[in-house]
C-alpha cells in the first residue's frame, strides 16, 4: 500500500467497485478501502435475476467478477477500519488502522445496515430469535415458524429464502402492499409456505431463554392478537425494516438529509469538492444493484475532471502507469485476501475428489506464505469422528503450501481442548492461543490464513494506542466465538479477538462453527451469529472490531 492515491473509495460494494472500475481505467491510481468484506451487503444474496444482462447470478459471484476487473485496471483494495476523514483542502487524509492515505478525492460509497424495529423485546432476543440475516441465520430455524418484519425487497426476498428452513413464513408488512416490485411481491403471494399480513406489526416479543410469543396487532382495526410457539419449542423474527446510512464518519462535515442520507448533486457531488457519494449511503429512491453501480460511475466520472484540473492547479505532470499487478502479486497482502475463501458448506474429503483447495487459491495463497517469518506449528487434536477425517484432508491440502507451517496430529489425547481442535503454536507446540473447532472454509478460511500470518509474522498492523491496550489486559480471559461458515459478519470478530489472543498470552479465542456443536448452541441458547461468550458467562451478539472487544474485556 502507497501512502497517496489521486483516489481513495471508502467501501467496497458494487458503488465502490464501480467507482473503481472507472477510475482505475481512466489510469488513477486507486484505492478502495472496505472494513469488512469486498462486495458488501450484497454477497449474502443467495441469487441476483434482475441485474441486466446477468441472467442470473449470486451475490458473491458477481462482486467478485467487478473486483477482478477493478484490479485488472490497477485498483488496489485493503481490509481496513477507517477511523476518521480529514476532507479540506487539495490534499485529504484517511485514517485507518491501518495507517494513514492521502489522496486529492473520496468516493464515500459507505451504505447502509439494517434498522431495528423498535418492538418491545427485539434487543433482549436479538440472537436468540430476533435476526437480521436469513443467509446467516435461517438454517437455525429449521422446522419452526418464522415471522418477516418489513414490506420493501429485502423482506419479500429474504422471505423467499428462509422457505429453504422454515415450517412457515409470515411477512408482516406495516402498509396495505409490498413497496418493492410487483413482480417480487407477486412471487411472494403465490409462494404457497408464505403467509402475508398487511396493515400488520409486531408489538412484543418475549420467551424464556429463547422467543416463545409475539403480539401482533392490525394498524387499522386496532385488533391485536397473540401467536405462541407451544410448549417446549420456538420461533424466529427476522427484521427487515429498511436501513440506516453509514454517514457517522461524515456527519459532522457533509450535507445530509434529515434521514441521514448523504445529499449529493446529478453528478454525485457532496457538499464538499473533491468529495463524491455513491450507493446506499446516499439519497434517492431506488436501492438496487444496478443503480449502486449507475452511482459509482457516475461518481468516478465526475472525480475525473476533478482530479484532471487538480494535476493542472498544482502543475504535475501525470506518468503514464504501470503495468497493473498480476492477481498474485495482489494477494501477497493479507489485507487483501477477500477474494480468496473456500467454498461455504464445503466438505473435505467427502470423497467427490474435488478437494478443498483450487489451484487459484494455492496460486493467490503462494505470495502470502512467502511473507511469513517464523516458523509455526498448527497441532492437530483429533478423534475417530467424520468431522476429524475431514480436518485431516484439509491438512493434506495445506501442508505443502508453506515450508514455514508445520502440521501435527495427536489423536485421542486428553491436553484439555474440546476435539477437534486446530491449535496455533509457536515452533517449539506452545499453544498461542488461537484455536479453530472447524474446517476452516467459507469465510472462516480467511480468518484461519490471517491467524497463521499474525502468528509467523510480520502479522497485521495495529494502531499503537489498541496494542498497548491489548498489553495491558492483566486478567486471564477465555473468548468462545460461535460461527456459520456461510455468514459474512463472523470473520470480523473471529480475526479481530484471535489477533488479540495472538499478542496476549492470558487471552484465548477459540472458533467453534455452530453446525458442529448443537450442545453449545443449546447450552447458551445461541440462534444468531456471529455469538462471542467471554469466560462461558458473557454473551454477546453481532460483530465487533478489536476496540469494541478490548472494551468488553477491560469491563471485565
Amino acid at each position: 500500500m502507497k501512502d497517496f492515491y489521486d483516489a481513495v473509495i471508502v467501501g467496497g460494494g458494487p458503488a465502490g467497485l464501480s467507482a473503481a472500475i472507472y477510475l482505475a481505467r481512466a489510469q488513477y491510481s486507486v484505492l478502495v478501502v472496505e472494513k469488512e468484506k469486498i462486495g458488501g451487503q450484497i454477497t449474502i444474496t443467495s441469487q441476483v435475476v434482475n441485474y441486466p444482462g446477468v441472467f442470473s447470478t449470486d451475490g458473491n459471484r458477481l462482486t467478485g467478477e467487478m473486483r477482478r476487473q477493478a484490479e485488472s485496471f490497477g485498483a488496489e483494495f485493503l481490509l481496513a477500519n477507517v477511523s476518521a476523514l480529514d476532507m479540506d483542502g487539495d490534499k485529504k487524509t484517511v485514517h485507518t488502522d491501518k495507517g494513514k492515505i492521502q489522496c486529492f478525492g473520496m468516493v464515500l460509497a459507505t451504505g447502509a445496515s439494517p434498522r431495528r424495529a423498535g418492538f418491545k423485546g427485539e434487543e433482549e432476543f436479538r440472537g436468540r430469535g430476533v435476526a437480521y440475516c436469513a443467509t446467516c441465520d435461517g438454517e437455525f430455524f429449521t422446522g419452526k415458524d418464522v415471522f418477516v418484519v418489513g414490506g420493501g425487497f429485502a423482506a419479500a426476498e429474504e422471505g423467499i429464502f428462509l422457505t429453504r428452513y422454515a415450517k412457515k413464513v409470515t411477512i408482516l408488512v406495516r402498509e396495505e402492499k409490498f413497496s418493492c416490485a410487483d413482480s417480487i411481491a407477486e412471487q411472494v403471494m403465490s409462494t404457497p409456505e408464505i403467509e402475508v399480513r398487511f396493515n400488520t406489526q409486531i408489538r412484543e416479543v418475549g420467551g424464556r431463554g429463547l422467543l416463545n410469543y409475539g403480539v401482533f396487532f392490525n394498524n387499522i382495526t386496532g385488533e391485536e392478537y397473540q401467536y405462541e410457539a407451544g410448549e417446549g419449542n420456538n420461533f424466529g423474527v427476522f427484521v427487515f425494516a429498511g436501513y440506516a446510512p453509514a454517514t457517522d464518519l461524515f456527519k459532522d462535515q457533509l450535507q445530509l438529509t434529515p434521514d441521514g442520507y448523504l445529499v449529493t448533486d446529478r453528478d454525485q457531488k457532496t457538499s464538499k469538492d473533491g468529495i463524491y457519494g455513491a450507493g446506499d449511503v446516499c439519497e434517492k429512491q431506488l436501492r438496487q444493484v444496478v443503480t449502486a453501480v449507475s452511482d459509482g460511475a457516475v461518481a468516478a466520472t465526475s472525480m475525473e475532471k476533478y482530479l484532471f484540473a487538480m494535476y493542472q492547479k498544482l502543475g504535475i505532470v501525470r506518468e503514464k502507469p504501470k503495468s497493473p499487478k498480476t492477481g498474485a502479486e495482489k494477494a501477497s497482502d493479507p489485507d487483501r485476501m477477500s477474494g480468496v475463501h473456500g467454498e461455504p458448506g464445503k466438505v473435505v474429503g467427502d470423497g467427490s475428489g474435488d478437494g478443498f483447495l483450487t489451484e487459484d487459491m494455492k496460486a493467490a495463497l503462494a505470495p502470502v506464505f512467502a511473507r511469513f517469518e517464523k516458523e509455526i506449528l498448527v497441532r492437530a487434536y483429533l478423534d475417530d469422528s467424520d468431522f476429524s477425517r475431514e480436518l485431516e484432508g484439509f491438512i493434506s491440502e495445506m501442508e505443502p503450501l508453506s515450508p514455514k507451517v508445520h502440521y501435527d496430529q495427536i489423536r485421542d489425547r486428553d491436553d484439555g481442548y474440546i476435539l477437534p481442535a486446530l491449535v496455533i503454536c509457536d515452533r517449539d507446540g506452545r499453544d498461542l492461543g488461537a484455536v479453530f473447532h472447524a474446517v476452516p472454509g467459507g469465510h472462516e478460511f480467511n480468518s484461519f490464513i490471517i491467524a497463521l500470518y499474525n502468528a509467523s509474522g510480520p502479522g497485521q498492523p495495529l494502531e499503537p494506542f489498541i496494542k498497548n491496550r491489548i498489553q495491558r489486559l492483566s486478567d486471564p480471559a477465555q473468548i468462545k466465538i460461535a460461527v456459520s461458515l456461510s455468514c459474512t459478519m463472523c470473520p470480523e470478530l473471529v480475526m479481530a479477538a484471535q489477533k488479540i489472543a495472538l499478542e496476549n498470552p492470558k487471552i484465548r479465542a477459540e472458533v467453534f462453527d455452530l453446525a458442529r456443536y448443537p450442545k453449545l448452541k443449546e447450552k447458551y441458547q445461541i440462534m444468531s451469529v456471529p455469538c462471542m461468550i467471554i469466560n462461558n458467562d458473557k454473551i454477546y451478539f453481532g460483530k465487533k472490531d478489536a476496540a469494541q472487544i478490548l472494551g468488553l474485556l477491560e469491563e471485565m
